[in-house]
């Protein structure tokens, strides 16, 4: 009978090599998917921001729209018209009043 040792070499050729081995691929593997996952998440970011903005515009137009109406704007410019002319006349008084002309 042959008596079977373990040498070193064959140690390191049988177990330790493919150990390395499938580490390696392990860890290449995980490295892969965590860049497909960072690729992913940072594309759905991209969207997101560009969907948030699309709707602030939307309703800063809406609020633009509704908020000042050309209507109620030209009531605003009336009433400033006619306080406006109030204290005019009221400026031209106190002149004659206090003796200009």
């Amino acid at each position: 009978m042959e008596h079977w040792s373990m040498s070193p070499l064959w140690w390191i050729t049988a177990v330790e090599l493919p150990v390395l081995g499938g580490l390696f691929w392990l860890i290449w593997r995980s490295r892969q998917d965590a860049d497909d996952r960072l690729d992913d998440l940072a594309h759905r970011l991209e969207v997101g921001v560009g969907q948030t903005r699309e709707s602030l515009a939307a309703y800063k137009l809406e609020v633009a729209k509704s908020y000042a109406t050309t209507g109620y704007l030209k009531d605003v410019e009336r009433r400033l018209t006619e306080h406006l002319v109030r204290i005019e006349a009221k400026l031209d008084n106190v002149g004659v009043a206090g003796g200009r002309p």
